[in-house]
């Protein structure tokens, strides 16, 4: 078995049973929670604002989309492996330590947290490093477990604000539209917000050739991500006026500051793209009039439409094949200009220009005739 199949094969084991032992932890935790209906209609209200997180995720993973997979495992991680671990060491900590409900809060949560969350990072970072191309890619996976984290707790504290146990008040529809509208509605953004900077972290190590860059970067992410969650459950603790100040002081201009970044990013790996695959022309390995259909998003549109029109199904699938592994081969020829390839830079490379040069027969881009390479 190659190294590269080896890492692969333990990244999916070592998270596949964490996810599951973290699922039968949180569903024991759900299931003491309150009665099924109550936890079913909890689930139901955490889940309305997955679906505009995510889209606003995928929306920014498009040049290169991640493996579904990947990001599956990042939401699993998030939504069962984050909670559980923050909820048993927490408890844990607790029998041994005596801390206040307060420190709990602005401390102990926030580290264990976003240590939990962070971990799925550096498991990649380790074992499937290739798939990390730089700072928007850690935002994504970052995103993905930052939403799973936000779903499963959303449900606890939904559960907990109808049945009176959250220690706000006693219970009931009105608590729970409180909730729902504190968390589902103003701050759905917050654990993928913290989680970020964690993520932002990690694909600065990715792109870095120092070595201090590729430790200290993301224990400083981690840093950042623990100090805003920090201050952000602090707020809580000064009622009203504490959690709209943190919200407007420090919330609101983190989401768009973060916002801001990715769309740069993503702006920039165009430029970056067009660069690298320039250069891989002059190399051979893609002809030179085909970059821009395969890196300006209006143009990799129209040229999927086009190949459905005049080639049906099976060139727009050609099409849409020659597209991925020309931005794949984009990126990876960006890192070895860097300096920073992955260790089996070589064979992902022939892998790349066997699916272009395999792809390529079967489509014709607007304007264009069938090449044969």
């Amino acid at each position: 078995m190659s190294e590269r199949r080896a890492d692969s094969v333990t990244f999916t084991v070592v998270v596949t049973v964490s996810v599951v032992v973290g699922a039968l932890v949180m569903l024991a935790v759900l299931a003491l929670s309150g009665a099924p209906s109550v936890t079913l209609v909890a689930t139901l209200l955490a889940a309305v604002p997955v679906g505009p997180l995510l889209a606003c995720y995928l929306w920014l993973d498009r040049y290169e989309p991640e493996p579904k997979r990947l990001l599956g495992l990042g939401l699993l991680w998030g939504a069962f492996v984050a909670t559980a671990a923050a909820i048993v060491v927490g408890g844990v900590g607790g029998l041994f330590v005596p801390i206040t409900d307060n420190a709990s809060l602005a401390v102990v949560a926030p580290l264990t947290e976003e240590a939990s969350k962070g971990l799925f990072l550096l498991l990649l970072l380790w074992w499937r490093r290739a798939e990390l191309d730089g700072i928007l890619d850690g935002i994504v996976y970052a995103g993905m477990v930052g939403i799973g984290t936000a779903s499963t707790e959303n449900i606890l504290y939904l559960a907990a604000a109808y049945n009176g146990t959250s220690g706000v008040g006693p219970g009931g529809l009105a608590e729970v539209t409180s909730t729902f509208v504190l968390r589902c509605v103003f701050s759905p953004f917050a654990h993928p917000l913290f989680t970020a900077f964690i993520g932002i972290g990690v694909g600065v190590a990715v792109g870095s050739r120092r070595r201090s860059v590729r430790v200290l970067a993301p224990l400083g992410g981690f840093a950042v991500a623990a100090l805003t969650h920090g201050l952000w459950n602090s707020s809580t603790i000064f009622g009203v006026i504490g959690f709209a100040g943190v919200y407007v002081i420090l919330m609101v201009p983190a989401l768009v500051g973060l916002v801001c970044l990715a769309v740069w990013a993503r702006k920039s790996e165009a430029v970056m793209l067009r660069a690298a695959l320039a250069d891989a022309a002059q190399r051979q390995l893609i002809p030179a009039t085909d970059i821009g259909w395969v890196v300006d998003l209006r143009a990799r549109r129209s040229a999927r439409s086009h190949a459905l029109a005049t080639g049906g199904p099976d060139a727009a699938r050609a099409m849409a094949d020659y597209q991925q592994a020309a931005i794949e081969l984009g990126f990876l020829h960006h890192r070895l200009l860097r300096g920073t390839p992955p260790a089996d830079w070589q064979a992902r490379g022939a892998e790349h220009v066997a699916r272009i040069r395999a792809a390529r027969p079967y489509f014709a881009f607007p304007g264009q005739v069938v090449p044969a390479l």
